[in-house]
């Protein structure tokens, strides 16, 4: 049976690794296409555009309702509920828009049947070029982390292709996720961004046990390493995809901010496992295979 399932993975991994390829290639031309449509490759929402935010304390407001009223005047409309965090009791919730704060607060006040004071409100205005001066920032921050965990990675293994499989998947797990966030039409806050250097940290982790265990380890045959190298990292990824689920699932109506962290994670380390255990894991074997090829 071991036999037949190490042919059988002898034979295929070329074509899943192809597939995968294929994928991450496709996941590149969307973002492009996005870009030029857009102007970026993710959607962002005010902390990251600028703009007004109005909270409203109201425990009793039909949220729906008034998000359904203010989009049909305003089209850049982002209304979420304030909850807390014991209970799960709504607390308010508040409008995020590039619009016209007055125009907006004038609407809310016909919506809601009360005048917004500062006993049952509050007007926070970010400015366009303060919210873009920050997002380059952390587009620079995250930049800078990813050549950093390179240089380290180059340091660690001393030899380009399992160096280079390493970033490969890192940066394939960031793409390929942000094509996802994207799709569901996901608005990106200033945590959003942190997530995505978050992710960094997580998807490296399973790609520097793979190699060490292929590269510096010698013992057993080579898919005997990547069988033990495979029950460790997948036990680490589905231990850390369970805990993250789980806060997702009691954050869910709770907290937007966690809400959108927890969704990349989740999402970029499900990615993690094809971009490790197929495309990092078929590089190195080839590569292996044919350094002992001309041995």
């Amino acid at each position: 049976m071991e036999e037949k399932t190490r042919n059988w993975y002898d034979r295929n991994h070329k074509i899943f690794l192809f597939i995968v390829l294929a994928f991450f290639v496709f996941c590149l031309v969307y973002l492009f296409i996005f870009q030029g449509k857009n102007g970026d490759i993710i959607y962002k929402d005010v902390s990251l555009t600028g703009g007004t935010t109005i909270t409203i304390f109201d425990q009793n407001a039909d949220i729906n309702i008034i998000k359904e009223k203010l989009r049909e005047r305003f089209e850049d409309i982002n209304l979420r509920q304030i909850s807390d965090f014991g209970t799960g009791k709504q607390k308010g919730f508040f409008v995020e828009t590039g619009s016209d704060s007055e125009e907006i607060k004038k609407e809310i006040e016909t919506i809601i049947g009360y005048e917004l004071n500062e006993d049952n409100s509050s007007i926070e205005f970010t400015s366009s070029a303060l919210s873009e001066g920050f997002y380059k920032q952390l587009r620079f921050a995250i930049m800078l982390s990813f050549i950093f965990m390179s240089i380290v990675v180059f340091i660690i293994f001393r030899s380009f292709v399992p160096s280079f499989a390493v970033i490969l998947s890192a940066f394939a797990d960031i793409v390929m996720t942000l094509v996802v966030v994207d799709i569901i039409g996901m608005k990106l806050s200033i945590a959003g961004i942190i997530a995505f250097l978050m992710l960094i940290g997580y998807s490296v982790d399973t790609d520097i046990l793979l190699t060490s265990r292929l590269i510096k380890d010698n013992e057993g045959s080579l898919n005997s390493r990547i069988r033990g190298a495979f029950k460790t990292g997948i036990t680490m990824t589905l231990t850390s995809i369970a805990a993250v689920l789980v806060s997702l699932i009691v954050v869910y109506n709770l907290s937007e901010t966690l809400r959108q962290i927890f969704t990349i994670i989740t999402i970029g380390l499900l990615f993690d496992i094809l971009n490790t255990w197929i495309t990092n894991t078929s590089l190195l074997k080839i590569y292996i295979e044919r350094k002992e090829r001309r041995k």
